[in-house]
């Protein structure tokens, strides 16, 4: 096999995001999946490119959506005889595939790939209540006239009511808003603080669209060129006068609409080749994945960690095995999943208590400079379909840096983190050089 490749980060592409039953109301995983990967191929000159292998997939998935990704390759126009196939780790899926794919390069099983994740909020499963799917079930097995028509007696009009979908954690019964403030209290993080930052991920987007950084990275799609849960009219006082979402009995409260994620409906792809392929192909590369770590936490029981905590222990593990220190960044790229959720992770790195007994360091990561902190936006302003959020994240770090290296002629490097329900936590190293 011989020595690693470097895995470099061509690119990106993905549809504007939009907030839940707006644009994209009438659009599947697979409508959304198929305009992204159409976007890469016109950008890339992929059509006609037999490509190593695509890996994308969706949280939020129907039936049919079994294999969502092979679908969209087809559906999309990329060469027939290009590999694909799903993944979910639900909001670090597409984070996970571009580690996956840019593994594959690393070590020579191909040459180039594309990774990428959808989620539509607005087309989730209507699920049919557990008495009226045995019935059907039921039905479908019974081999007598007598056995259907029992079957049938047994159906009753209040089995026709659908269940209402959630998201809500299977072991702990709490949504991820419900753990965030958990973790909020935990930590002493401030209304003040989360507001703050959600502000700044509006005002640092809209700043990047201005500027043009996303000119190049979204393609058009239903009538929306942009993300369109970005609010220019937004400040801390609109946002402190909103009422908590999560916690609405304490008085304690301190997650609201404004300082969260919306429920958003989009997709996102990331290039990813050897050197000798963008070389072949005239691409340059904009930055490289150096390496990742996934790590998991126990948030149930009596001594559970909060949910969204796993990157705080993914993090030391990469620094370590790179020799690495927190600070040894130009830019940090950390999924807002919820404002307080970051603020939760920054705190932990720079207690020297937590790092030592639950992280079993040495001493404290400590802290970053938050001007370096997602400098073109982050979640709570742009949006958050949940698989696509890695890629974006990729791709717009990927050209970050680029830019940064045209600008300065300095190297640089990025730090990317995502947190993600089940208590995972993925983080990875981009570079220049």
């Amino acid at each position: 096999m011989g020595s690693l490749r470097r895995i470099g980060i061509v690119g990106g592409t993905r549809i504007p995001f939009a907030r839940i039953n707006t644009n994209y109301v009438r659009m599947s995983n697979l409508d959304m999946l198929t305009a992204t990967l159409k976007g890469v191929a016109d950008r890339f000159g992929l059509s006609n490119e037999r490509l190593g292998e695509v890996a994308a997939g969706a949280v939020v998935k129907h039936t049919r959506d079994s294999n969502l990704t092979r679908d969209a390759v087809l559906a999309a126009g990329l060469h027939p005889q290009t590999p694909a196939y799903d993944v979910q780790q639900a909001c670090a899926t597409s984070l996970a595939t571009g580690i996956l794919v840019g593994n594959k390069i690393a070590t020579g099983q191909i040459a180039v790939g594309v990774a990428g994740g959808v989620d539509s909020a607005s087309d989730a499963p209507v699920i049919v209540q557990e008495q009226l799917r045995e019935i059907v079930l039921s039905l479908h097995r019974s081999r007598s006239r007598a056995d259907r028509l029992r079957l049938i007696s047994q159906l009753r009009l209040r089995m026709l009511v659908p269940e209402v979908p959630n998201i809500n954690d299977r072991f702990t019964g709490l949504s991820m808003g419900e753990h965030c403030e958990q973790m909020v209290k935990r930590w002493n993080i401030s209304r003040s603080a989360q507001d703050e930052l959600a502000l700044n991920s509006h005002r640092l987007a809209i700043d990047a669209y201005d500027r043009g950084f996303y000119a190049d990275l979204l393609v058009p799609c239903a009538g929306l060129a942009q993300d369109n849960n970005l609010r220019r009219d937004t400040s801390i006082e609109k946002l402190s006068r909103l009422r908590p979402a999560f916690d609405r009995q304490s008085g304690r409260g301190t997650i609201t609409a404004g300082n969260s994620t919306p429920l958003t409906d989009g997709a996102a792809a990331v290039v990813l080749a050897s050197e000798q392929w963008a070389v072949d192909h005239g691409m340059a590369v904009q930055a490289y994945l150096v390496d990742a770590e996934t790590a998991a936490v126990n948030y149930i029981g009596p001594d559970a960690e909060g949910l969204l905590m796993a990157p705080a222990y993914a993090a030391p593990r990469l620094l370590q095995r790179n020799g690495m220190r927190l600070q040894d960044f130009d830019f940090y790229e950390i999924h807002e999943a919820f404002s307080g959720q970051v603020l939760c992770t920054l705190a932990a790195w720079d207690s020297d208590q937590y790092c030592r007994q639950v992280l079993k360091l040495p001493a404290r990561l400590g802290g970053i400079d938050q001007s370096r902190l997602n400098v073109n936006g982050g979640s709570v302003g742009l949006g958050h379909p949940f698989a696509a959020t890695g890629a974006r994240i990729l791709a717009s770090a990927a050209k970050q840096l680029a830019q940064y290296r045209t600008n300065t002629g300095r190297s640089a490097r990025t730090l990317v983190s995502v947190c993600a329900a089940g208590g995972i936590g993925a983080t990875a190293i981009l570079t220049t050089d």
